[in-house]
């Protein structure tokens, strides 16, 4: 490890933090002279290659996550309109699905009214690695697009497990104050713990970390957590 890297290690004890305590010790450790990101990683006990065990949803940060996110929206006619009065930065059609198709990706999420679904379908092999195809599960695949766009705008994040049952959200930034960082976390797992899966047995929550982009992972206390959400 770097000078940088020893000292922000050293400012963590080798133990378990209640998500306040731990915030705090995020904050203090961070040294990157960019605004980090403060990101939540999570390790479930599920098999993510059973479909009963899929943990996906989606939470609303009520501090944001501190970036701006690019919006594009897959809608026509009337709800093409009503993305735009929302706020969407593109909104379209065949159009934005042709510059797509040509490579064009400057966006950050995308949302799509269910009839143009057969269509975007067709960019499942550009949008899906990126993880940026409209799903229902996410409620990007809706007539309701105003309410996504500001969904999104307001600090919606997705979260699904991944291999070896880990799930990781975006909670924030290093610039954030404890107690904002501490509620937009707390959210997270709240909704992590509530989706839990019927035929999940045994221990749901094994590990829980939580560190900025740069800085060393603070251990959250999974006991605590799993009691309070049991």
């Amino acid at each position: 490890m770097g000078k940088k890297m020893t000292t922000a290690a050293a400012k963590v004890e080798p133990r378990v933090y209640g998500l306040k305590e731990a915030v705090g010790v995020v904050k203090q450790a961070a040294f990157a002279k960019f605004d980090e990101s403060v990101d939540l990683a999570l390790r479930l006990g599920v098999d993510p290659k059973r479909s009963d065990q899929m943990v996906r949803g989606t939470s609303v940060l009520p501090h944001g996550t501190g970036k701006k996110v690019r919006v594009l929206v897959f809608a026509k006619g009337e709800k093409e309109q009503e993305a735009r009065a929302a706020g969407a930065d593109y909104v379209g059609s065949d159009d934005l699905m042709a510059k797509i198709k040509g490579g064009w990706m400057e966006f950050d999420q995308a949302i799509s009214t269910p009839d143009l679904m057969g269509s975007v379908g067709k960019l499942g092999k550009v949008l899906g690695p990126r993880g940026l195809m409209p799903n229902p599960k996410t409620g990007t695949v809706t007539f309701e697009v105003a309410k996504a766009v500001a969904e999104i705008r307001k600090g919606r994040v997705e979260y699904k497990v991944e291999k070896a049952g880990i799930v990781q959200v975006p909670v924030g930034k290093v610039s954030f104050d404890e107690q904002r960082l501490y509620e937009n976390a707390h959210t997270v797992l709240e909704a992590v713990m509530k989706a839990k899966p019927a035929s999940c047995k045994g221990r749901y929550l094994k590990s829980a970390t939580i560190s900025s982009t740069m800085g060393p992972g603070v251990k959250l206390d999974v006991a605590a957590i799993s009691k309070q959400w049991s």
